[in-house]
């Protein structure tokens, strides 16, 4: 199953989701309605009853949802979680950020927000968020201490899953939704736990209230129970399948699944009311439930799936051996050699030189969407280490990645320079302008192109701690920068759009989370536009080549049009009014394109490495994430 596919299945669950929701709402309304009926034979109250039964479930559900606006880092924090800093020493918060780092960079996608479950020793994790943009991973302090580094990186990539294909999304809905349905149980239980009116006479009609309130919400419960397992359990397996093909290694993920069977407190959360909450969510178990409501699949059978041959007499051993001596995740690694990933690196892997062709193939990168591999995990541990130092420190500096980010987007030309600068002064002051311009010319002038995405990957999390009033500031900049001479290169600006998706979607992420349901026949216009643009960057003084290309593009997304080849007047500005109606295309339809934009941009099968950082942008700002290394 393809990123495409995972994309359309979640889009289906999200309908799936209302069906069940609406089945359980009219089950509790019923049991409400019999229950008053019984006690007072009225159909006057029984209607009164249903009114306020819909409108307790209805307020609950949207209160909740409410609060989850602020997306995974809100999340996260409810949770109890305490951000881990992008500049910390701490060995193991350092190897939990160096690996969610590397896994980011290889997906495409800029870096999470993380944080850490202090208070909880067992092994779990979780990503929270709406999109990409906005996304949070929480790791527990147990995973922490008791995982090495391949065990921990299985866990990071077993979550990305989760962010990359939509689940995120669901995972929220879901929790918002289910709090409404289990709302009648909550308010009874908080009666009856804080009411002392039952000591007197007048008391016990609102106790007894409190107690049909809890009967008849445990049917919330149970509906809210099953719902999860039944959304949730398939998806486990989903995930740990793409996680051992990113890691090529099932032996990561299968120990870590093994700590979690041989450890006393597993991967069971202290805090039962968040394993309630936010169970289908969790890496493990959060809780000990029945097979029926379990969110997640037997633990033996997702190791036997990892290993064939695996005997469940094992983890006995394992309990015997780690009651007496836990596991240290650190001291694994020295002993296994996994400790000098996490070292200060020595000379790293040189990079592909600048003119050099890689061949692609449109229905092979497609494929790569959002699904990355071994070798892109190490490509991204690379292009990490080949950034200067001082570059990398920049970029995990509060006050050095808004310029920083501002100079990636700087036009190489002087004259197109001086007039986006002038912008960046007028929007974010003298010193962010100076700055930008002395980063642009110290640190940026000769950045290979298969950097620039990666270190504003490193950027994003910094940036995006920001006060909203300098973030628009940013965003005007941006725009700004963009329209400030028609000479603007293609890459540069579909950089500075991609940086706006992203910090658009981090300050407001509900209002940006959306499944696609538009059809390729009705964005003809913007198909056209998109593919002749991209067709005339790949082949700069080859109009020819680039007609044929464009062409190519043209006949995989819509074979049955002709449209001819037509670059806009107004250059790439054109494509201002292209993104949206293209990003809101269904799944399958987006597959495609991505097909035509490899057919637009490569020339004879093959792309330059600046052309193959372009179509990684283009397909950003899609939100269609490509790994770093498109060629294998």
């Amino acid at each position: 199953m393809n990123f495409f596919e995972h994309q359309e299945r979640a889009r289906r669950g999200s309908f799936r989701l209302v069906l069940l929701f609406a089945l359980a709402v009219v089950c509790i309304v019923l049991a409400v309605d019999a229950a008053v009926l019984l006690f007072t034979g009225s159909t006057g109250a029984a209607l009164a009853a249903t009114v306020l039964t819909l409108a307790v479930i209805g307020l609950g559900s949207l209160y909740r949802i409410a609060s989850l606006r602020g997306g995974g880092a809100a999340i996260a924090a409810q949770m109890g979680g305490t951000w881990v800093p992008e500049d910390t020493l701490d060995p193991q918060l350092r190897r939990l950020r160096n690996v969610v780092e590397e896994v980011a960079i290889a997906s495409g996608v800029p870096v999470p927000r993380l944080f850490v479950l202090e208070q909880e020793t067992g092994i779990n994790a979780f990503a929270a968020g709406y999109s990409p943009s906005d996304a949070a991973i929480a790791v527990t302090r147990g995973a922490l201490e008791r995982l090495n580094r391949d065990e921990l990186q299985g866990v990071i990539a077993h979550e990305f899953s989760h962010v990359l294909n939509g689940d995120m999304r669901l995972n929220i809905r879901l929790v918002g939704v289910l709090f409404g349905i289990m709302m009648l149980s909550l308010i009874g239980q908080r009666i009856l736990f804080h009411g002392r009116l039952g000591r007197s006479r007048d008391g016990l009609p609102l106790v007894l209230a409190a107690l049909v309130a809890v009967v008849v919400g445990s049917i919330g419960v149970f509906f809210g129970r099953l719902i999860k397992a039944g959304i949730s359990r398939q998806r486990e397996y989903l995930a740990d399948a793409s996680a051992v093909q990113f890691t090529r290694q099932t032996s990561g993920l299968a120990g870590a699944l093994k700590k979690i069977g041989g450890l006393r407190q597993g991967s069971h959360l202290a805090d039962r009311a968040e394993a309630e909450e936010i169970g289908h969510m969790l890496f493990g178990q959060g809780m000990a439930l029945s097979s029926l409501m379990a969110t997640h699949p037997p633990l033996v059978e997702r190791i036997r799936r990892l290993e064939p041959s695996f005997d469940p007499q094992q983890l006995r051993q394992l309990q015997a051996r780690w009651h007496a001596a836990p596991p240290d995740g650190l001291a694994e690694d020295l002993a296994l050699g996994l400790a000098a990933r996490d070292a200060v690196p020595g000379l790293p892997p040189p990079l592909p030189p600048r003119e050099a062709r890689m061949a692609v193939a449109p229905a092979a990168v497609s494929g790569q969407v959002a699904a990355p591999a071994e070798d892109d995990y190490r490509q991204a541990h690379g292009l990490v280490e080949n950034l200067d130092p001082e570059l990398r420190a920049l970029a995990r500096q509060r006050e050095a990645a808004m310029p920083l980010l501002l100079a990636l987007v700087l036009d190489a030309d002087a004259a197109v320079a001086a007039r986006q600068l002038q912008e960046v002064a007028a929007r974010c002051g003298e010193a962010v302008a100076a700055r930008t311009r002395q980063l642009r010319q110290e640190r940026l002038q000769a950045l290979h192109p298969a950097l620039r995405l990666p270190l504003a990957a490193l950027a994003f999390p910094v940036l995006r701690q920001q006060p909203r009033p300098q973030l628009d500031a940013f965003l005007g900049a941006v725009e700004a920068m963009v329209h400030a001479d028609g000479r603007v290169s293609v890459f540069e600006y579909c950089l500075s759009r991609l940086l706006q998706v992203q910090v658009r979607e981090a300050l407001d992420p509900s209002r940006h989370a959306r499944f696609g349901r538009n059809k390729a026949p009705g964005v003809r216009r913007e198909f056209a536009t998109l593919l002749a643009v991209l067709a005339q960057a790949g082949h700069p003084g080859d109009p020819e080549g680039a007609r044929r290309a464009y062409l190519a593009g043209l006949q995989r997304v819509l074979p049955r049009d002709h449209l001819p080849y037509a670059p806009p007047a107004q250059g790439v500005q054109a494509l201002d009014t292209v993104w949206e109606p293209l990003d809101a295309l269904a799944p399958p339809a987006k597959q495609v394109l991505v097909e035509a934009l490899v057919d637009a941009v490569s020339h004879d099968g093959k792309v330059s490495v600046a052309e193959a950082e372009l179509l990684r942008t283009v397909c950003g700002v899609l939100h269609c994430p490509l790994p770093a290394l498109l060629s294998r």
